[in-house]
């Protein structure tokens, strides 16, 4: 199933390198690298995934994939909220990276919706 959206694309490659430099940026302290690397795998996977989601042989197999993307981007909200909740780092700092994760948890949502009413 071919749904590629080459925005979506690039949108998730930015973002997946957003959060290697995040990762690259934070201190050196156990507890930061342990939360870095999470933050690392989820949020580095939500453009793998589309990728995959893309290649799909069948609708159930893009909108589970699709899933996928979704859940890793939630993940990746989650890890960034323990960052800014156990103040590790300013909220400011994060807002733009949060909000960019909400921004494809909300575009994911409204893909797997789409796809199930076609």
């Amino acid at each position: 199933m071919q749904n590629d959206r080459p925005d979506l694309k690039i949108r998730t490659k930015s973002f997946a390198l957003r959060i290697i430099k995040f990762y690259v940026s934070l201190p050196k302290t156990v507890l930061a690298q342990t939360l870095g690397k999470q933050v690392l795998r989820s949020g580095t996977s939500v453009g793998a995934n589309y990728r995959e989601a893309n290649r799909a042989r069948s609708k159930m197999e893009f909108i589970a994939k699709t899933g996928d993307c979704l859940k890793e981007a939630d993940e990746t909200a989650y890890w960034l909220e323990l960052f800014v909740a156990a103040n590790m780092i300013p909220q400011q700092k994060l807002s733009a990276l949060i909000d960019e994760t909400d921004q494809l948890t909300a575009i994911f949502v409204s893909i797997i919706n789409k796809a199930k009413n076609s």
